[in-house]
């Protein structure tokens, strides 16, 4: 076939399919996205970057501005799509991330090409992220309501030309207008169950900050991609003085970026690791909390390894892959007990929840389970189970190519 795969981090979450499909010898491939071409990109694929032609008009709406933003992206998109179509190239099916607009205006150049867009979320008002946590997000007016409106523009214009949809998992599913879900697959895109696995021989690992941490140590690990409200940061900062307490030799290494935010609104001031920090000085033992930023992939799956209990929190929102790399690296997981954690997580049984918003619970869910190391070895040996049995990578891509040739042969597609 030939195969156009279209999304701004170019390959995202398409890196293992395109692996796959590359490795096979029997189609053509072409990428296209908006930065330069990534290391993981296979040889066999052309790839093609675009770059926007004009910014955001001077004095627009800013409840529009979101969307203008995502039609210059569309345009450039397009343009390079345009010239594709004029050398010849006619997909048998595109694949695109709708979420920055660049999908736009696809069926505009190839109205037969058959469309499958990777869903990922749709912003919701309420019940989702946009009202959960009333400190940080304060109440909602109407004018915030209406930017999640106008949020959700593109979004509506990329289901309605869609030939079908794909999206992780069922909660994500679950935020979509009800007339759509039946349109959307739910199928994850993999863990490989063989690289995130546990180790009982794992090496002493040397943090950045020149700290040595062994298996077998009362580790704490926290991963966010930016530490970040979405992602539970308060919550857990705010644990930290009861954890102390309660598990003293307890060390705590929190993965992430410590400026920006991903998701949800900046840091007034600052950041939002300095902000809680700054709130729980003095009743916390800085010298047993390590913040590395990111880390690289492998060493990132060598701390899971000595980990001996992972915490993940998360509004109701996108679900990230570390819960279930750490699941798969057998940790024993406390997660919040939000609708995205109970999916993969069941209390008792593959791990614990907590409510998101009780450092208190957490910090004692935590120390427990680094007291009974028995259970904690029991609940990561079950999260392991979960994972193979649910997200083992080439069972999830054995999904994928077939939810691929569906689409392309049209034998699925949505109800005209």
């Amino acid at each position: 076939m030939n195969l156009l795969f279209i999304h701004q981090g170019f390959p995202g979450q398409y890196m293992r399919m395109l692996q796959a499909l590359a490795s096979s010898g029997q189609h053509q491939i072409v990428g296209m996205g908006r930065a330069r071409r990534h290391e993981t990109v296979p040889a066999e694929v052309a790839y093609l970057s675009y770059g926007v032609q004009r910014v955001n008009t001077k004095g627009i709406h800013p409840l529009v501005m979101e969307t203008e933003s995502k039609v210059i992206r569309a345009e450039a998109c397009a343009n390079i799509a345009h010239q594709l179509q004029a050398k010849g190239f006619q997909p048998d099916l595109i694949c695109a991330h709708p979420g920055w607009g660049e999908a736009l205006f696809l069926k505009d150049i190839w109205p037969q090409a058959p469309l499958l867009s990777y869903q990922e979320f749709y912003y919701q008002p309420t019940g989702f992220d946009s009202d959960f946590d009333q400190e940080m997000q304060g109440l909602q007016s109407w004018q915030d309501k209406a930017k999640l409106r106008m949020k959700t523009a593109n979004l509506l214009l990329n289901l309605q030309a869609s030939d079908w949809c794909v999206t992780p998992t069922a909660f994500q599913r679950s935020s979509f207008p009800p007339h759509w879900q039946s349109r959307i697959s739910v199928i994850h895109e993999g863990i490989d169950t063989q690289r995130a696995c546990p180790n009982a021989a794992v090496a002493p690992l040397v943090l950045p900050d020149g700290t040595t941490i062994r298996r077998g140590d009362p580790v704490v690990t926290f991963v966010n991609r930016r530490l970040e409200p979405y992602r539970g940061c308060h919550s857990f900062l705010r644990a930290l003085p009861e954890l102390q307490q309660l598990a003293p030799e307890a060390r705590v290494v929190i993965v992430g970026q410590q400026e920006g935010v991903s998701y949800g609104a900046r840091c007034p001031t600052g950041s939002w690791k300095q902000v809680f920090l700054q709130e729980i000085e003095g009743r916390f033992d800085p010298s047993r909390v390590h913040f590395t930023d990111q880390l690289p992939y492998d060493t990132f799956l060598h701390l899971l390894q000595i980990t001996a209990v992972h915490v993940y929190l998360t509004y109701p929102f996108v679900l990230s892959w570390s819960l279930l790399e750490a699941m798969s690296s057998g940790c024993a997981v406390v997660g919040s007990d939000t609708a995205p954690v109970r999916e993969v997580i069941r209390d008792g049984d593959n791990g614990l929840l907590v409510d998101f918003f009780a450092p208190a619970d957490l910090a004692l869910a935590v120390a427990e389970l680094l007291r009974d190391r028995a259970r904690a070895a029991a609940l990561g040996a079950a999260a392991r189970a979960h994972v193979q049995k649910h997200y083992e990578l080439q069972a999830c891509l054995k999904r994928q190519l077939a939810l691929l040739e569906l689409v392309a042969s049209r034998a699925l597609r949505a109800p005209d």
